[in-house]
């Protein structure tokens, strides 16, 4: 049966991602492999994938400085970013304001969020809260399901959000894919560690600190 329009397009949108990435692909040695089109394509765990694979089409400066930015729906400038900055951009894409609902929450449980004991602040800060790993463990928390943290490839399902501890304890986020490594049969990471956003197989690379999903409503975006 031909693939339905809806479908097409999101096929070609994994390959145009996959085809930008093909260099890095073969210099880690990974063999790819295509997500099988299905007809919940436009389900809210596919459209975040889909955003998060394309978001490794943009070219990315790792630049995590503080930045005065507009509120709601703020962003530092697109040609910079850290690696929380893929996941909003992500969420942006399903109509989901991180920045916004972040700092909501934190404006009504302040003490419930580690910023005090990490960074010595008094109240929130619409500019940076949502840009810190620490700040969207605890939003997920809170507002999505924290699931448990397995040694299982299996467990981390297409749309999960996964966070690590670097070295130097350094916290990382990514969002998992429904591309899938063929040799080692782990769920590819869109994430930015440093060189802008790239699809990766780094899942068990670094200790995992965090496993969530979030898919609140979601809302159609122009």
């Amino acid at each position: 049966m031909p693939a339905l329009p809806r479908e097409r397009s999101r096929y070609r949108l994994w390959l145009r991602a996959a085809g930008a990435l093909l260099p890095c692909a073969l210099a880690l040695n990974l063999t790819l492999t295509a997500p099988a089109v299905r007809a919940e394509a436009a389900s809210p765990q596919a459209r975040l994938v889909a955003a998060a694979l394309a978001r490794t089409q943009h070219s990315v400066r790792y630049d995590g400085r503080y930045i005065a930015i507009p509120y709601p729906n703020g962003d530092v400038p697109a040609e910079i970013g850290v690696c929380t900055d893929e996941v909003i951009r992500s969420y942006r894409e399903l109509g989901i304001d991180l920045q916004q609902r972040v700092h909501e929450d934190m404006r009504r449980h302040f003490s419930t969020y580690p910023s005090r004991r990490i960074w010595g602040l008094t109240r929130p800060d619409s500019n940076i809260d949502h840009r810190r790993v620490p700040n969207l463990q605890t939003y997920f928390s809170r507002h999505g399901v924290a699931l448990p943290v397995s040694a299982d490839a299996a467990d981390y399902r297409p749309g999960h959000l996964v966070t690590w501890m670097l070295p130097g304890n350094l916290p990382h986020i990514g969002i998992v894919t429904d591309v899938v490594d063929a040799r080692s049969g782990r769920p590819l990471i869109v994430h930015n560690i440093g060189a802008g956003p790239r699809l990766e197989d780094m899942l068990f690379s670094y200790p995992i600190t965090g496993h969530y999903r979030y898919l609140p409503e979601v809302r159609s975006t122009p």
